[in-house]
């Protein structure tokens, strides 16, 4: 072979090479790119299935206290409260229906859950407001409404301190609770038919198995609202979403990541019960696991 084949063949073989590794850092840019973009959309498809979950917790929240919106005579409060029931409804349908392909969009959406979790709040408190006011205890609500300014002072002036280890859990690290039931209780421990002469009232439920959440020592909260809508005990108060409410009885429990069968919470009964329907609430780690309605005659 001529000396002068063999250098045009070496240029050639120069140029395929040089398109072989052009092409190659081509693909191999074009495949981190891609892979980007879809873990970028995974992400986003995260955050909407989280937030899906949480708007679907705060309609349920809605739905439970429908039935006490007797207690508002308020009318600017009731039109509110409309307006923030339908706006959860119409932003958890977007979040059903249609696909998320911005941040911006998602933390449009957080911020607007916080501001309707406030409006939840505010009309917790109000109807707690009113059940008690309706019940003859102005003066009692007078000095619970000094006590939780003074708590909420410490709580806000503690949630400052600690903010950044305030972290909500995630869903998935989130207990729940089954087959909730409240029984009236003789002063024996027997059942008693009639809610009047109760002396005991035990709320009795299942903490199902989960993996997710961490071991240890746990505190559930829960809170018992009569029919003339006030709650029951009034044991204290502990934090809910940034805020205070009240509870009727607590309990302290170590879980070890297994199921807890026929959990019971005990409240003795230092008031007159009537007939009708009564309100059980469950609240652990920042949620409301369940809020359940019982009714007994007379």
């Amino acid at each position: 072979m001529a000396p002068s084949q063999k250098k045009a063949l070496i240029i050639v073989g120069a140029l395929v090479a040089v398109a072989l590794v052009s092409f190659f850092v081509y693909y191999s840019q074009k495949q981190i790119a891609d892979a980007r973009a879809a873990n970028e959309q995974l992400m986003l498809q995260n955050e909407q299935l989280q937030l899906k979950q949480e708007y679907e917790n705060l309609s349920a929240e809605f739905q439970n206290y429908e039935s006490q919106t007797r207690f508002l005579n308020n009318d600017s409060l009731l039109i509110k409260y409309g307006e923030a029931k339908d706006k959860v409804e119409k932003l958890l349908t977007e979040l059903r229906t249609q696909r998320i392909t911005s941040n911006k969009r998602i933390k449009e959406l957080q911020d607007e859950i916080e501001t309707l979790r406030g409006i939840m709040r505010h009309y917790v408190q109000v109807i707690d407001s009113l059940g008690r006011e309706n019940a003859g205890l102005k003066a009692e609500n007078e000095k619970i409404r000094s006590q939780n300014r003074q708590l909420t002072t410490q709580v806000s002036r503690a949630t400052k301190e600690n903010e950044d280890l305030s972290k909500r859990m995630t869903l998935a690290e989130k207990l729940n609770v089954s087959g909730v039931t409240l029984t009236a209780l003789k002063s024996n421990g027997k059942n008693e038919k009639k809610i009047t002469k109760a002396k005991q009232l035990r709320v009795m439920f299942t903490i199902p198995q989960n993996n997710s959440t961490p071991v240890g020592e746990k505190t559930i909260y829960m809170r018992i609202t009569g029919p003339e809508g006030y709650l029951l005990g009034e044991n204290g108060t502990f934090s809910f979403e940034g805020g205070n409410v009240a509870y009727t009885e607590r309990k302290t429990f170590e879980y070890a990541g297994q199921e807890i069968p026929d959990m019971a919470i005990y409240w003795n009964v230092n008031t007159t019960l009537n007939a009708g329907t009564y309100t059980v609430e469950l609240f652990l780690d920042d949620y409301r696991l369940a809020s359940r309605e019982f009714t007994f005659k007379k």
